[in-house]
């Protein structure tokens, strides 16, 4: 199975196993370029509270500013960032419900419509997806980063492959890994991960150069801030980032008891919609795209909330195909 549907045969298990959320394809570094494949958000106390705000990410500078649930505030003096970054998320909160406005004296003023549950999120767990570990590419360097930083407090190594004493070796002892079958849908553990160190500092590693490696500590202050911001993004994207291909032979397929996964009846198999089809495939027959609910199906398998009451729905058309 390719990477793509390897890795969203992983994310419909897990979705059928685990609480909280699961999402794909995030950034997990604050000054690298470091994208998780995989990422679940474990809930915490008040994951309620925070699926009853929206169903969108709320911006970092919106929830880090001085605007609460009390007394309206001038935006511009809420805000410790860029003017353009402050009204950008200004904006944003307003458009998802996060923030209310009110005028006066020619003055925009806002307030949170509700507090955020800073008590949302419990564990975040990441997962790189390396289906054949006769391909590893950069593997081993990009989970010692993570062991090194982190930032998350568990990372694992999901594969198909047969995992020998070797590969086991050449990973990070921190790392778990799964062997994970997405024809039959078992995953094996095989290592269990060890829980890494979000609350303490950290050293995030560089990529490396001819001459030497940059590093960076990073403080347990900056930690929390980029787990919310994970934790948020993740909430806001899930796992369903893909539209379904304008062809006469998509199809809505099943994985795991979960439906919205883009088949293609010609390949015969889960496709990668935004890199293989289109004019450019043999097989491609023009069509209007099969209309397919993702925020629907989110919505049914998950504790996160399409639309909350008082909440702003995703615009439509955003995650629906007809």
């Amino acid at each position: 199975m390719r990477e793509f549907a390897f890795e969203l045969a992983l994310c419909a298990s897990l979705e059928a196993d685990v609480e909280g959320v699961v999402s794909r394809q995030l950034g997990v570094s604050l000054y690298g370029n470091r994208v998780m494949d995989v990422v679940h958000v474990e809930p915490g106390p008040d994951f309620d509270a925070r699926a009853r705000l929206t169903p969108h990410e709320i911006p970092a500078a919106a929830i880090e500013s001085r605007v609460g649930v009390g007394t309206a505030r001038y935006w511009k003096d809420a805000f410790d960032c860029r003017p353009e970054r402050a009204r950008t998320a200004t904006e944003r909160a307003l458009d998802i419900g996060f923030f209310d406005a009110e005028r006066g004296g020619g003055r925009e003023y806002v307030r949170q419509t509700a507090r955020y549950p800073d008590d949302w999120f419990d564990r975040l767990v990441g997962i790189e997806n390396k289906p054949d570990l006769a391909n590893p590419g950069d593997l081993e360097t990009q989970l010692r980063r993570d062991v090194s930083l982190g930032l998350l407090d568990e990372v694992i190594l999901a594969t198909a492959s047969h995992v020998t004493g070797a590969h086991l070796n050449r990973i990070p002892e921190a790392v778990g890994v799964w062997r994970f079958d997405p024809e039959n849908e078992t995953r094996e553990v095989l290592r269990e991960p060890t829980p890494l160190s979000p609350t303490e500092p950290g050293i995030e590693i560089g990529t490396r150069g001819a001459a030497k490696t940059p590093i960076r500590p990073v403080n347990s202050t900056e930690k929390a801030r980029m787990r919310r911001r994970i934790a948020e993004r993740a909430y806001g994207k899930g796992w369903r980032t893909y539209d379904f291909p304008a062809c006469e032979r998509a199809e809505n397929g099943t994985l795991a008891g979960t439906r919205g996964l883009p088949y293609c009846e010609w390949k015969g198999r889960f496709v990668h919609p935004a890199a293989e089809c289109g004019v450019g495939c043999a097989g491609h027959e023009p069509a209007d795209p099969p209309d397919v609910d993702l925020d629907g199906e989110r919505d049914r398998r998950t504790p996160w909330v399409a639309d909350p009451e008082g909440g702003q729905r995703r615009q439509a058309g955003l995650d629906s195909f007809s």
